[in-house]
């Protein structure tokens, strides 16, 4: 079975910040544009990133949380 190589989410966002420049570059064909995002590339960076985004918040929500929980421990001392 082949391993999968976690990608972070920087390299993500720049693959999709690279096909993003050369879509917005005018200089391609439509058939040449849909080549340059590979549907399936550009579906499964997105989704990538969104879930990345979203395990990045919940993580950041879980620390406010832990924090107001103890900021409101020590207003009780």
């Amino acid at each position: 079975m082949a391993k999968t190589k976690s990608v972070s989410i920087e390299e993500n966002f720049e693959q999709l910040e690279d096909i993003i420049g050369r879509l917005e570059s005018n200089e391609l064909s439509l058939e040449e544009a849909f080549k340059v995002y590979d549907v399936e590339t550009g579906i499964k960076l997105t989704a990538q990133c969104s879930k990345q985004l979203d395990k990045v918040e919940k993580q950041l929500i879980t620390l406010r949380n832990e924090a107001d929980s103890q900021a409101s421990d020590g207003d009780e001392n």
